[in-house]
Protein backbone atom coordinates (compact mmCIF):
# COMPACT_ATOMS: atom_id res chain seq x y z
CA UNK A 1 0.00 0.00 0.00
CA UNK A 2 1.14 3.79 -0.30
CA UNK A 3 1.96 5.59 2.33
CA UNK A 4 -0.77 8.34 2.82
CA UNK A 5 -3.24 5.59 3.01
CA UNK A 6 -4.22 3.96 5.98
CA UNK A 7 -3.14 0.17 6.52
CA UNK A 8 -2.05 -2.48 8.33
CA UNK A 9 1.78 -2.51 9.10
CA UNK A 10 3.55 -6.52 8.72
CA UNK A 11 4.18 -6.07 13.02
CA UNK A 12 -0.31 -5.51 13.57
CA UNK A 13 -0.09 -2.07 13.88
CA UNK A 14 -2.12 0.53 12.24
CA UNK A 15 -0.84 3.40 9.83
CA UNK A 16 -3.22 6.29 10.60
CA UNK A 17 -0.59 8.77 8.29
CA UNK A 18 2.52 9.76 8.70
CA UNK A 19 3.77 10.04 12.68
CA UNK A 20 0.90 8.72 13.98
CA UNK A 21 0.82 4.79 14.16
CA UNK A 22 -1.44 2.65 16.50
CA UNK A 23 0.47 0.17 17.77
CA UNK A 24 -1.01 -3.33 18.15
CA UNK A 25 -0.97 -3.47 21.48
CA UNK A 26 -3.56 -1.19 21.27
CA UNK A 27 -6.08 -2.93 19.43
CA UNK A 28 -8.69 -5.66 20.62
CA UNK A 29 -9.10 -8.57 18.01
CA UNK A 30 -12.38 -10.85 18.92
CA UNK A 31 -13.33 -13.57 16.55
CA UNK A 32 -16.45 -14.84 16.06
CA UNK A 33 -18.77 -17.54 14.14
CA UNK A 34 -19.79 -15.80 11.15
CA UNK A 35 -23.51 -15.22 10.59
CA UNK A 36 -25.74 -16.24 7.40
CA UNK A 37 -26.03 -19.72 5.91
CA UNK A 38 -23.66 -22.12 5.28
CA UNK A 39 -23.81 -25.28 7.50
CA UNK A 40 -22.15 -26.86 9.80
CA UNK A 41 -19.11 -25.23 8.72
CA UNK A 42 -20.54 -21.57 9.08
CA UNK A 43 -22.21 -22.31 12.39
CA UNK A 44 -18.46 -23.72 14.46
CA UNK A 45 -15.72 -21.48 12.24
CA UNK A 46 -14.63 -18.47 14.24
CA UNK A 47 -14.20 -16.74 11.09
CA UNK A 48 -15.52 -13.03 11.56
CA UNK A 49 -12.75 -11.13 12.77
CA UNK A 50 -14.32 -7.67 15.54
CA UNK A 51 -11.48 -5.70 15.86
CA UNK A 52 -11.63 -2.59 18.55
CA UNK A 53 -10.08 0.50 19.84
CA UNK A 54 -10.49 2.47 22.80
CA UNK A 55 -10.21 6.05 22.15
CA UNK A 56 -9.78 7.35 25.87
CA UNK A 57 -7.18 4.97 26.48
CA UNK A 58 -4.67 5.14 23.80
CA UNK A 59 -1.26 6.14 24.16
CA UNK A 60 -0.32 6.99 20.45
CA UNK A 61 -3.08 9.88 20.27
CA UNK A 62 -2.47 13.64 21.24
CA UNK A 63 -4.40 15.67 23.51
CA UNK A 64 -6.11 17.38 20.45
CA UNK A 65 -6.44 13.72 18.33
CA UNK A 66 -8.19 12.09 21.14
CA UNK A 67 -10.30 14.84 21.63
CA UNK A 68 -11.34 14.84 18.04
CA UNK A 69 -12.26 11.04 17.71
CA UNK A 70 -14.16 11.46 20.81
CA UNK A 71 -16.06 13.86 19.54
CA UNK A 72 -16.67 12.30 16.04
CA UNK A 73 -16.28 8.74 17.06
CA UNK A 74 -17.24 8.05 20.47
CA UNK A 75 -15.04 6.34 23.14
CA UNK A 76 -14.26 3.23 21.60
CA UNK A 77 -13.81 2.58 17.55
CA UNK A 78 -15.21 -0.96 16.14
CA UNK A 79 -15.07 -2.72 12.98
CA UNK A 80 -16.12 -5.88 11.70
CA UNK A 81 -15.15 -8.62 8.88
CA UNK A 82 -16.66 -11.76 7.64
CA UNK A 83 -17.51 -11.79 4.10
CA UNK A 84 -13.94 -14.27 3.99
CA UNK A 85 -13.47 -17.77 4.75
CA UNK A 86 -10.83 -17.62 6.26
CA UNK A 87 -10.09 -15.78 9.94
CA UNK A 88 -6.70 -14.25 8.52
CA UNK A 89 -8.62 -12.40 5.49
CA UNK A 90 -10.98 -11.21 7.56
CA UNK A 91 -8.68 -10.00 10.38
CA UNK A 92 -6.89 -8.16 7.42
CA UNK A 93 -10.16 -6.55 6.58
CA UNK A 94 -11.31 -5.48 9.96
CA UNK A 95 -7.95 -3.78 10.68
CA UNK A 96 -7.92 -1.90 7.37
CA UNK A 97 -11.90 -1.10 7.77
CA UNK A 98 -10.88 0.15 11.61
CA UNK A 99 -7.51 2.09 10.54
CA UNK A 100 -9.70 4.22 8.10
CA UNK A 101 -12.04 4.74 10.09
CA UNK A 102 -10.12 6.12 12.79
CA UNK A 103 -8.32 8.28 9.92
CA UNK A 104 -11.91 9.74 9.05
CA UNK A 105 -12.55 10.59 12.66
CA UNK A 106 -9.06 11.99 12.51
CA UNK A 107 -9.88 14.69 9.20
CA UNK A 108 -10.19 18.40 9.93
CA UNK A 109 -13.02 19.07 7.03
CA UNK A 110 -11.55 22.26 4.76
CA UNK A 111 -12.60 25.49 6.07
CA UNK A 112 -14.87 27.04 4.13
CA UNK A 113 -13.89 30.39 2.55
CA UNK A 114 -16.20 33.46 2.09
CA UNK A 115 -17.23 34.15 -1.84
CA UNK A 116 -18.88 36.51 -3.57
CA UNK A 117 -21.81 35.82 -6.12
CA UNK A 118 -20.67 36.99 -9.50
CA UNK A 119 -21.97 40.55 -11.73
CA UNK A 120 -23.30 37.86 -13.70
CA UNK A 121 -25.44 35.79 -11.78
CA UNK A 122 -26.77 38.87 -9.99
CA UNK A 123 -28.37 39.85 -13.25
CA UNK A 124 -29.46 36.32 -13.98
CA UNK A 125 -31.24 36.31 -10.94
CA UNK A 126 -33.01 39.55 -11.16
CA UNK A 127 -33.95 38.67 -14.65
CA UNK A 128 -35.47 35.32 -13.17
CA UNK A 129 -37.01 37.12 -10.57
CA UNK A 130 -38.71 39.67 -13.07
CA UNK A 131 -39.70 36.90 -15.25
CA UNK A 132 -41.33 34.93 -12.42
CA UNK A 133 -43.22 38.15 -11.79
CA UNK A 134 -44.47 38.80 -15.34
CA UNK A 135 -45.81 35.08 -15.04
CA UNK A 136 -47.97 35.63 -12.16
CA UNK A 137 -49.49 39.37 -13.40
CA UNK A 138 -50.74 37.27 -16.26
CA UNK A 139 -52.67 34.89 -14.19
CA UNK A 140 -54.44 37.84 -12.40
CA UNK A 141 -57.70 38.80 -13.28
CA UNK A 142 -57.78 42.06 -15.58
CA UNK A 143 -58.93 45.28 -13.67
CA UNK A 144 -62.05 46.68 -15.06
CA UNK A 145 -61.16 50.19 -15.63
Amino acid sequence: MTNGVPHVNDDGSLFIRARLVIPSDEVELRVTTSGGPGGQHANRSLTRVVASFRVDGSTALSDAERARLLEKVGTVVRSSAGRFRSQGQNRSAALNQLAQKIAEGLARPAPRRATRPSKGSKVRRVDEKKARGRVKEQRRRPLDD
